[in-house]
């Protein structure tokens, strides 16, 4: 059996005292109570730096954790029992797994007590959502009013090569010379090369107030732990609130090489930059990698063209090997967006002006049926048609890597997507260089099994 620790973690400012109620919430192990999920989520905090990247494999390693709330006459404090070792020095839990344990608390607690459970935040409705979104982000802390436009989110793969790794660091480097904060979805790989990079420019420049922002939600947490640099860990509800906390919060974008859940990222993204109401909006979105994953964007930018059109490859740029060039053009296009909020009253922290439409925002289930009924086909708007390939791409995520996507492929195999020959053809080939790339969730040393079936 591997090592197990047995501690407990006091929150040292953060999240000092708790009602009775939340308390009790956290302590429910019923199917309507909380416990299980911040058992989870709490175990993949702990489980930081782990080569695993499938839940179950992780819960069922540590099946035999369990963490518990303590109250006491100063406050509370969490005791855990066959926790992974890798979280504590010398039987004391490291200090920035301490902070995001209790972030994941912080807010577990406040999304089902604030927000799911609040009549204030209609979730059928689009301004519910993007105020709920909102308010996750100013309870954690996440906004900066002093500074302008200095955000940057980064997308990648968190099982990227060696080469592709060292790129990310130059590019946070670079960006970190100019000032620049970085937001992730704070796992491995693509999301902690920028911020390690971004350190060392920060450093030089005696920045001392850089922001490590990491934006997750509990299906993926297990399968992309927070990486240890992130000093502002935010878990949102589900897939969707997450995107939509990413895009109210960057100021420009950059998308390093990655597999299915980069695509859905960027198809994401264009689902709403195509869409008319957005169309005066200055977004900067940059694809860059070193020089060998040029064939990578070709593809990314082939299916964009043959699905989507013209007019949706017009909206990114891609710059190979010249993190420099991806530095400038990041903060040029960040003072476009500052002069814009400037001259339109709108906050530079928080996009309020980019509207995001129901079909975005609502929670897509990876089920079968789901992913079967698809509208896979040309006769429809463009940004529509790219939400309905970024559900596929999300279903194709789930069936790789989370539990219950690894669950239902298990009990009736493959997800099914069916659409028109124009739309699946390069669906196909997209696919097959991701495997033939190794950018799919490979099953240890074995060959990639897919957890779909296409058909024309």
């Amino acid at each position: 059996m591997t090592q197990r620790i047995n501690a407990t973690a006091s929150p040292e400012g953060l999240l000092d005292i708790l009602s009775q109620h939340e308390i009790a919430r956290i302590k429910d192990t019923s199917n309507s109570g909380l416990y299980e999920l911040f058992r989870r989520c709490a175990l993949a905090v702990l489980n930081s730096g782990s080569t695993l990247d499938n839940a179950r494999d992780i819960l069922q390693q540590y099946h035999d954790f369990s963490i518990h709330l303590i109250q006491t006459g100063w406050g509370i404090s969490l005791a855990m029992e066959n926790a992974p070792p890798n979280a504590f020095v010398d039987g004391k839990i490291i200090t920035g797994i301490r902070e995001h344990l209790f972030s994941v608390l912080r807010d577990i607690l406040f999304v089902h007590h604030d927000i799911l459970d609040n009549q204030r935040f209609p979730l059928d409705q689009c301004d519910g959502i993007s105020n709920a979104v909102f308010h996750i982000l100013r309870n954690a802390r996440a906004f900066n009013t002093k500074q302008r436009a200095k955000m940057v989110v980064c997308w990648g793969g968190h099982a990227i090569n060696k080469k592709e790794y060292a790129y990310t660091k130059e590019v946070g480097y670079q960006l970190g010379l100019r000032g620049m904060n970085i937001c992730t979805g704070c796992g491995p790989g693509a999301m902690k090369g920028p911020m390690k990079g971004a350190t060392i420019g920060h450093a030089k420049q005696r920045f001392a107030d850089g922001t490590y922002m990491g934006l997750t939600e509990p299906g993926i947490i297990a399968a992309e732990p927070p990486n240890p640099i992130v000093n502002k860990l935010i878990i949102l509800p589900d897939i969707e609130k997450r995107l939509e906390a990413f895009v109210r919060t960057g100021h420009a974008f950059i998308v390093f090489p990655g597999g299915v859940g980069t695509a859905e990222e960027i198809l994401y993204l264009t689902s709403i930059l195509l869409h008319p109401d957005n169309a005066e909006i200055p977004f900067p979105l940059i694809f860059t990698g070193p020089k060998g994953s040029e064939s990578y964007f070709q593809g990314i930018h082939d299916f964009i063209g043959q699905t989507l059109g013209f007019e949706a490859q017009q909206l990114y740029k891609i710059i190979i090997d010249d993190p420099i060039h991806v530095a400038r053009e990041v903060q040029s296009g960040a003072n476009q967006v500052y002069d814009f909020r400037k001259v339109c009253n709108d906050a530079y922290y928080y996009n309020w002006r980019l509207a995001i439409h129901q079909d975005c925002q609502q929670a897509f289930a990876a089920t079968h049926d789901n992913m079967e009924k698809l509208a896979l086909h040309k006769n429809q708007p463009a940004h529509q048609l790219s939400v309905a390939l970024r559900r596929a791409f999300s279903g194709i995520v789930a069936g790789n890597v989370k539990e219950e996507g690894l669950a239902a492929i298990e009990k009736h195999g493959p997800f099914i997507l069916q659409g028109e020959p124009d739309i699946m053809t390069p669906l196909d080939t997209l696919l097959k260089n991701f495997v033939a790339q190794q950018r799919m969730k490979l099953p240890g040393d074995n060959e990639y099994t897919p957890c779909y079936k296409l058909n024309p």
